[in-house]
C-alpha cells in the first residue's frame, strides 16, 4: 500500500498525510480559517460505516454531494472547501466505493434501492434534514429517490452529468441494455472490461480539450478501489440495477412539476454517456431550470473544470439558498 501511495500521488514527504486519508483517519486539511478544514469520519449506519468528507458551518444550509462510477467523494476534494465558506457540505462514499464499509454477513445486493437506504439513512445520522443536492452519474438516481421520498428536505438540485431522462443516455448504453435484456454470463463478462485502468482512464479524458487538466491520480485512486477482491461483482450487480432507474423517470418528472425544486444542470457537453440532451430535458418539466454546457469537458466535468463548476455553484446557491450570514 505505501508503495502504490508513494507512486500514486509523488508525495513521499506526505505519504504519512495520504496514509491517513486512506485508512480512514480523521485528517484536517491545512487550516486557513474553520469553514475550509475538511474532516473525515464513518458513522454508523444500521449497523455500516460509512466513510465521509465535512466542511463548514454547522448551521449553515447543507448541500449534500453524490458521486458517481467508478469514484468516491475523493471526487470532491477540491470542490469542498470551495462550497465550504458558505454551506455545511458533506459528502459520503456510496457503498460498494471508497472506503465505506458494510455491515459483516449482511444480504446486500447493491440495487439502487438499498443505496438510496444507506444515503438516507446517513442523511439521518449526520443531521442533514434539509439539503441541497449535487449529484453525478450513478448518484444522481440514487439523489432522485431521495427528493421523490422526502420532497420536503431538498432545497435545490446541481446536476452534473446526472441523468434524469432517457434522451440523456448515448448509444454508448448499448451494452448494458443488453445486460439488462439478458444478463447472461457472455453478456455480463462482456461488460469487465469497464474496470480497467484503460477504461477508467478513458472516463476521465474522453471529449477533454485539454487533458493536462485531469490529475492523474484522480483515475489511479479509483483503479486502486475497482481492482480490490470482489468489486467488479459488486459494479456489475449496480450495472444491472440500473434498468430501474429508467422506470422510476415518470415519478421523478412528476416530482419535478409538484415542487419545482430550483436546479442547476451543469454538463460536459462532450459526455460519451449521459449526453447534452439529457441536461437540456430539464427545462421540460422545470421551465426555469438553469442550464449550462461546458465545451471541452468530459464526464468527469467536476475534475477538468471545477473552478467554473464551484463558481456557478456558488451563484446559483446564494440566489435560492439563505448562507449562514443572513440566517
Amino acid at each position: 500500500m505505501r508503495v502504490f501511495l508513494q507512486r500514486l500521488l509523488g508525495l513521499v514527504p506526505m505519504l504519512p498525510l495520504a496514509w491517513l486519508l486512506l485508512s480512514g483517519a480523521a485528517v484536517a486539511s491545512p487550516r486557513t480559517n474553520d469553514t475550509t478544514v475538511v474532516r473525515h469520519a464513518f458513522v454508523d449506519v444500521d449497523g455500516h460505516r460509512v466513510f465521509y468528507r465535512e466542511a463548514g458551518p454547522a448551521n449553515a444550509p447543507a448541500i449534500l454531494l453524490l458521486h458517481g462510477f467508478p469514484t468516491s467523494s475523493h471526487l470532491f476534494r477540491d470542490l469542498i472547501p470551495k462550497l465550504a465558506t458558505r454551506y455545511r457540505v458533506v459528502a459520503p462514499d456510496l457503498p460498494g466505493f471508497g472506503l465505506t464499509e458494510l455491515k459483516a454477513g449482511t444480504s446486500f445486493g447493491y440495487t439502487f434501492d438499498e443505496l438510496t437506504a444507506v444515503v438516507d439513512g446517513f442523511t439521518t445520522a449526520t443531521r442533514l434534514t434539509r439539503y441541497a443536492m449535487y449529484v453525478f452519474d450513478i448518484g444522481a438516481p440514487i439523489g432522485w429517490r431521495l427528493a421523490v421520498a422526502h420532497p420536503e428536505r431538498i432545497t435545490a438540485i446541481v446536476s452534473q452529468n446526472g441523468n434524469g431522462y432517457e434522451e440523456g443516455l448515448s448509444p454508448g448504453w448499448a451494452p448494458m441494455r443488453a445486460f439488462w435484456a439478458d444478463p447472461s454470463p457472455a453478456n455480463r463478462d462482456g461488460l469487465r472490461k469497464l474496470f480497467t485502468l484503460e477504461t477508467t482512464t478513458w472516463q476521465y479524458l474522453a471529449g477533454v480539450k485539454e487533458p493536462a487538466r485531469i490529475a492523474p491520480d484522480r483515475y489511479l485512486l479509483d483503479q486502486f478501489f475497482l481492482d480490490r477482491p470482489g468489486q467488479q461483482d459488486i459494479q456489475l450487480a449496480i450495472l444491472l440495477d440500473y434498468r430501474t432507474n429508467l422506470a422510476q423517470y415518470d415519478a421523478l418528472h412528476a416530482y419535478f412539476r409538484r415542487h419545482r425544486p430550483p436546479l442547476l444542470a451543469v454538463w460536459g457537453a462532450n459526455d460519451p454517456f449521459f449526453v447534452p440532451a439529457g441536461a437540456r430535458a430539464f427545462q421540460r418539466d422545470l421551465p426555469r431550470a438553469e442550464v449550462h454546457l461546458i465545451d471541452g469537458a468530459g464526464h468527469f466535468a467536476l475534475a477538468s473544470h471545477g473552478d467554473e463548476i464551484a463558481a456557478r455553484m456558488l451563484d446559483f446557491l446564494g440566489r435560492h439558498l439563505r448562507t449562514s450570514a443572513s440566517r
